[in-house]
């Protein structure tokens, strides 16, 4: 059984929102790019790339990261544009859920051998159950759940688009 917790208008608005933090935080710069984990954080990062075209002056590139979310370990994390596109430019990362903080420490890997001016973490949704050093910039919704429970984000199907708790 699940609750829908955001409908697809909230979620919208949630996304907006931090489009214009992220503008906020970034409006002296002349680009930023916005960099999706796959899945759920990478159409995130879509909807937040029209939005700050939308919004602002910026010139906002995409980029996808490549992390297999269920893999224990993950010794080949791969970022679907070229390096010299990020090189002393703001990244911002995004992903649907942070829970522990797992899938966004593995996919930071790749950028710490890239000089950037900044890097920072949007997420829809903060379930608040750190077991590593990762916090958000940039966080939609934020609630405390259980352990048991499940946070699920649809953004690619807009028929079910919202924040779902299981």
């Amino acid at each position: 059984m699940s609750n829908q917790l955001l409908n697809s208008t909230e979620t919208f608005q949630k996304i907006r929102r931090i489009a214009y933090q992220i503008y906020e935080q970034n409006f002296d710069e002349s680009e930023v790019i916005i960099a999706g984990i796959n899945g759920e954080g990478y159409h995130f990062a879509e909807l937040l790339v029209a939005e700050l075209k939308q919004i602002s002056s910026l010139t906002v590139n995409i980029a996808k990261v490549s992390v297999d979310k269920q893999a224990l370990s993950q010794p080949d994390i791969k970022i679907e544009s070229e390096v010299d596109t990020f090189r002393n430019k703001n990244v911002v990362l995004c992903d649907d859920v942070l829970n522990t903080g797992r899938t966004l420490a593995y996919s930071l890997r790749p950028f710490l051998s890239i000089p950037l001016k900044k890097i920072q973490v949007a997420v829809v949704v903060d379930r608040n159950h750190p077991k590593y050093p990762i916090s958000a910039d940039y966080v939609g919704y934020s609630l405390s759940t259980t352990l048991n429970e499940h946070i699920q984000v649809m953004l690619s199907d807009e028929a079910k688009t919202g924040v779902y708790l299981y």
